[in-house]
């Protein structure tokens, strides 16, 4: 008998070998490697089609149906609702709540008059009907398959017209079409294929869960994110139940929009951005800012302690927010505002979970390090904007309008940011865009010292 050869291919960028390596070349992956099998082959080969090209000014636009979840927040971060025949990849780590988000879903969409299919291979249908008891969800009119075996699911879907399917999760399911094992390479991309064209050519809308690695990416290789069309995932703070759902493909929609959920005894519930805010009690080391997050805008708390060391290499520490970054700006204080940090640990948090990604925190987190080491606070009901250069220059930062308006909806009575924008204007003498806020305006770093 003729010995079966077979390959290693990487999990992670799909790069095949035919000996097991401990690191991939390709990518720089360690560990990432699994034993591929050889596929059947077909066999008689396949016949060359005449390819149907066509004109783009001649091809007819669509009008893409959409659908509601019964969530807002969800149905912002989809750009306004599922689209029939969408496939949707639901990423995140363990427990942040995947599973309960698409069961209060799948609830939605039965009792809109909807067929829907779920399939779980990680727990047993009593397991999900003690979750959707506890979720004290009402509308439970919808079918439910436990398997492992995505055969199963083919046969369900292909005799049934369903409208909506669940796959809870894409890792843990196999088919035996493939010798290979659940979750490897080929047994991801072969099922996520097979429901991208079921998806496709019978106009049925898949959500599937996919799990995540140590490092915060879904598992699998990359081609899974690349076949689906919107992939969300799952970030958030897990001590304050706060879930942030971010969309980083959306073929439908804006890749910048985000969902605000909060995990409770209920379920997921939709929260405003009011909720990262701890207090509003003005403490030394606490500062205010307004940061982007899509088209929306969220009032945050910054967070500092700089205190004296005790060993001869000082500790940086940032949770929300890059490390690298705040090294540049506490270079910046240091060269340009004349305070000595060289010898002090530094601590840095964003409250609230939100991890920020925008520069336009910068002048916070200035005022926010100047005031816990001059130990003063700042002044009351105040917001820092604006992004700091290298020189110590401020700049003001793109969306001023509807960061004003959140300010002032909160109830901030001062703000301070840079002078200017794009048409050399001072904007703080517009009214129609400060609300009546009071403006400080802020064009240099060092300036922050005579406020705090």
């Amino acid at each position: 008998m003729a010995k079966v050869k077979t390959n290693y291919v990487c999990n992670q960028c799909g790069y095949i070998t035919p000996k097991w390596s401990g690191r991939c070349p390709e990518c720089g992956s360690w560990g990432s490697f699994e034993e591929k099998f050889p596929e059947k082959s077909s066999e008689s080969a396949r016949s060359k089609k005449e390819p149907d090209i066509k004109k783009l000014k001649d091809v007819g636009g669509i009008e893409v149906s959409r659908f509601k979840t019964g969530l807002v927040e969800l149905d912002q971060v989809l750009g306004g609702g599922c689209v029939k025949g969408s496939v949707v990849l639901v990423g995140g780590e363990p427990g942040v709540g995947k599973s309960t988000i698409m069961l209060q879903v799948t609830s939605v969409f039965s009792s809109g008059n909807m067929d829907v299919l779920y399939v779980s291979s990680e727990e047993s249908r009593s397991q999900i009907k003690l979750r959707a008891d506890r979720l004290h969800l009402k509308d439970l009119d919808f079918d439910i398959i436990s398997t492992n075996d995505f055969d199963e699911v083919e046969a369900a879907i292909s005799s049934h017209d369903y409208n909506f399917l669940v796959l809870d999760s894409v890792q843990t399911i196999a088919s035996d079409d493939l010798k290979s094992p659940a979750g490897t390479v080929s047994q991801v991309k072969y099922i996520t294929y097979n429901l991208v064209e079921f998806a496709k050519s019978t106009g049925l809308t898949v959500f599937i869960v996919g799990q995540v690695t140590k490092e915060g990416a879904i598992a699998g290789p990359k081609i899974l994110e690349h076949l689906v069309d919107t992939v969300l995932y799952f970030e958030g703070d897990y001590s304050k139940g706060v879930r942030i759902l971010r969309a980083v493909k959306n073929r439908f929609g804006s890749t910048n929009e985000v969902g605000l959920f909060e995990m409770r005894n209920e379920g997921l519930v939709e929260i405003s951005g009011f909720d990262f805010l701890e207090n509003t009690d003005n403490s030394a080391g606490k500062i205010m800012t307004c940061v982007m997050e899509g088209t929306r805008a969220f009032l945050i708390e910054i967070q500092a302690l700089v205190s004296s060391t005790y060993f001869n290499f000082p500790k940086r520490n940032a949770n929300g927010f890059d490390l690298n970054r705040l090294q540049m700006l506490l270079a910046i204080v240091e060269k340009r505002c004349g305070i000595n940090l060289s010898g002090a640990d530094v601590f840095l948090n964003v409250a609230g979970g939100l991890k920020v990604n925008e520069t336009s925190a910068d002048l916070a987190i200035c005022a926010c390090l100047i005031s816990s080491f001059k130990d003063t606070l700042p002044p009351e009901s105040s917001l820092f904007i604006g992004e700091v250069g290298l020189t110590g220059e401020v700049r003001l930062p793109g969306n001023i309008d509807s960061r004003l308006k959140e300010a002032a909806k909160f109830g901030i009575k001062t703000v301070f940011m840079p002078s200017g924008d794009t048409k050399k204007q001072d904007i703080s003498k517009n009214d129609k865009i400060t609300g009546g806020l009071e403006i400080i305006n802020i064009n240099y770093v060092n300036e922050i010292i005579e406020y705090i």
